[in-house]
């Protein structure tokens, strides 16, 4: 470490004061606020949940103005912040089929019950630099439907009526939930895991592995199901009551794809299921790893094994951002003797190469003396 270098622990020290100060940035300037960056910053701070696997808006806010805007920095501190918090139990798998929908849309269907609900979404505007934002302006309010706690029924829940889409995630009867964040990963890896790694993955990552498969690498020729924003309640079972509790709801975004199969020896023709699921509204990270996860099925499904997101060793060692940055980061860090090592050799060999190259000359020389 540079604590070792003469001077080394003051030269630390000062790099600290000038990254605070960098952080602040004018004094002329009022300071960020976290509540400014929960409200306003909300996809970022979404993100920083999702991927350092801890839901808490604040936190994950504090985290976006420690590192500046540096959204794999403030995954990297949430995520560490999160190995000091005790464990008080799980909670019971949510029912997004309950969900308080603030966005659903199938790409399958046109009219479904329930109908489309656009929501917050940029899909439908301009790409375009908006300059009155420039400008503290005021902005309109939205048009709000009434509230409902109806159910809103699966587009995959239509196609199984007719037996046309595999089951839902059926897992065994005696399959207890693993937990990556305590049980070191091993391979193959049974799909609730695979998804967990997926949920907590660099965005970017998986985007591009999606993208690779609808490139060719792994088609799997998938139609958007359903992708579903809105808040969920978490809920715990407590023993001394017998009936599971509400803690309070969180938002979720929610993604469904469908896929083609052609069938198998032991499958008829049918429809076979992607899923995403993520903290906050990330819509692009969910279809990623609702891509993924259908990628990552090709052995269950009897299909060979052709492209990188299909190989779950390559997707789900390299998926992790946090452990991503700490390998290439560390090369910043000082390699002195080993470079000094790697050296020396290079030398020696340089040496050995240039004799070698000098006697070969030698010889040809002698020989067109001759």
């Amino acid at each position: 470490m540079y604590v070792a270098v003469k001077g080394g622990e003051a030269a630390i020290a000062n790099a600290h004061r000038l990254l605070a100060d960098r952080r602040r940035g004018d004094r002329s300037l009022p300071s960020l606020t976290i509540e400014q960056i929960v409200e306003q910053l909300g996809l970022a701070v979404d993100r920083v949940m999702a991927e350092a696997s801890l839901h808490d808006r604040a936190l994950a806010a504090l985290s976006v103005k420690q590192a500046r805007g540096d959204m794999i920095e403030a995954i990297f501190l949430l995520r560490a912040y999160r190995t000091t918090l005790p464990r008080f139990g799980y909670s019971v798998p949510i029912d997004t089929g309950r969900m308080r929908v603030e966005r659903r849309i199938s790409a399958t269907y046109k009219d479904l019950p329930g109908g489309q609900l656009l929501g917050p979404t940029f899909d439908y505007t301009h790409r375009l630099l908006d300059v009155s934002m420039l400008e503290d302006a005021d902005v309109e309010e939205p048009a709000l439907r009434p509230a409902s706690d109806e159910k809103v029924m699966r587009v995959s829940d239509i196609l199984a009526q007719e037996g046309l889409v595999e089951a839902d995630g059926d897992m065994p009867e005696d399959h207890i939930a693993g937990d990556i964040t305590r049980e070191p990963i091993e391979f193959p890896m049974a799909r609730d895991l695979r998804l967990q790694a997926l949920a907590r993955g660099d965005e970017g990552f998986l985007l591009a592995l999606a993208y690779s498969t609808q490139r060719g690498y792994g088609r799997t020729h998938p139609f958007a199901g359903e992708i579903r924003i809105g808040e969920v309640d978490v809920e715990i079972e407590v023993p001394e009551l017998g009936f599971a509790v509400s803690l309070g709801p969180i938002r979720v975004t929610e993604c469904q794809m469908v896929n083609q199969f052609k069938g198998s020896a032991k499958a008829p023709p049918q429809f076979t299921r992607g899923y995403g699921l993520v903290f906050g509204q990330s819509e692009r990270k969910a279809m990623a790893m609702s891509l993924v996860d259908r990628a990552l099925r090709a052995s269950e499904l009897g299909e060979d094994i052709v492209a990188p997101a299909q190989d779950e060793e390559f997707v789900i060692s390299h998926s992790d951002n946090v452990q991503a940055t700490g390998f290439v980061e560390h090369l910043k860090l000082p390699h002195y003797v080993d470079f000094q090592a790697e050296l020396d050799l290079v030398r020696r060999m340089r040496r050995d190469f240039d004799a070698a190259r000098g006697e070969t000359d030698a010889n040809a020389r002698a020989e067109a003396a001759e």
